[in-house]
């Protein structure tokens, strides 16, 4: 394999493998700085994702652990300790989402 067919975002791999110096950075090219604040825009619609999902996983599960307690009353304390944590999760998920819509609003910044 002598071809390289690679292109990322600014920064174009050299077609032949001897043209490629991977000491030299000066002419890698990758987008403009990415600065924190880029990072975290990025981040903040994935953290609510997987915090949506993790959280229905919580109530099912926990509604599981309680359906199949049989009467057992430490598996339903813990089916409803877990039922609770993942609504409280949701009130944090939900107070953060509105306090950068806030932030929006206040500092006139697009976040999400």
């Amino acid at each position: 394999m002598s071809q390289l067919a690679l292109k990322l975002t600014d920064y174009e791999i050299p077609e032949s493998l001897k043209d490629l110096d991977p000491t030299n950075f000066s002419n890698w090219k990758f987008s403009s700085t990415t600065t924190p604040a880029e990072i975290i825009n990025t981040l903040i619609p994935i953290i609510f994702i997987l915090a949506g999902i993790v959280l229905l996983f919580m109530l099912v599960f926990g509604g599981f652990t309680i359906f199949l307690s049989a009467g057992n009353p430490e598996k339903i304390k813990k089916g409803t300790g877990m039922i609770t944590s993942a609504l409280v999760g949701f009130l944090i998920i939900f107070a953060a989402y509105w306090i950068i819509e806030l932030l929006q609003i206040t500092f006139g910044i697009q976040v999400l």
